[in-house]
């Protein structure tokens, strides 16, 4: 029979792999980033311009500024969700932004940061792990993970042929 997963346990796990998605692998290995420093959200993201953030490209002529606007909405919603509040599950309403000038870069990066810092919070103060918590949180960081792949897929090209 399987036995209840310690709180301290879900909660090591879940933090990690939220850090992964966002600061890069810790160490030598990794969830589910490649090994190589810079790959987490952050690392990804902070070494682009305004202008290439507002670059048009991929299946739905997105930005990465789009995506990181969206995420941003998505872990406020997330970090809601944990404090058992219901939240509207409408995503198509981040996709708001789409270009942005060096200041409004800044804000985006900034404002991601913030969320991430207080869905981590939230994560980690959280005592009752039942499904719906469970699923809020696996849910951000699938999430967040499948926009990470998205962004470096739109970057990939660029780096190899530098």
């Amino acid at each position: 029979s399987m036995t209840a997963t310690p709180a301290a346990v879900t909660v090591t796990l879940l933090t990690r792999m939220l850090r992964e998605a966002f600061d890069g692998p810790p160490g030598p290995w990794t969830y589910f980033t490649d090994t190589s420093p810079g790959t987490g959200a952050f690392g990804t993201i902070g070494g682009l311009s305004a202008l290439q953030a507002s670059e048009r490209g991929g299946p739905g002529r997105t930005t990465i500024a789009g995506h990181v606007n969206h995420l941003s909405s998505s872990l406020a919603l997330s970090t809601l969700g944990l404090r058992g509040q219901s939240t509207s599950r409408d995503r198509g309403r981040s996709w708001t932004v789409t270009t942005v000038d060096d200041r409004g870069w800044a804000d985006l990066q900034a404002r991601l940061r913030g969320e991430y810092d207080s869905l981590l919070v939230a994560v980690e103060t959280h005592t009752v792990w039942d499904e719906d918590a469970l699923g809020v949180a696996m849910g951000a960081i699938a999430h967040t993970a499948y926009h990470l792949g998205a962004i470096r897929q739109r970057l990939a090209p660029r780096a190899t042929s530098a």
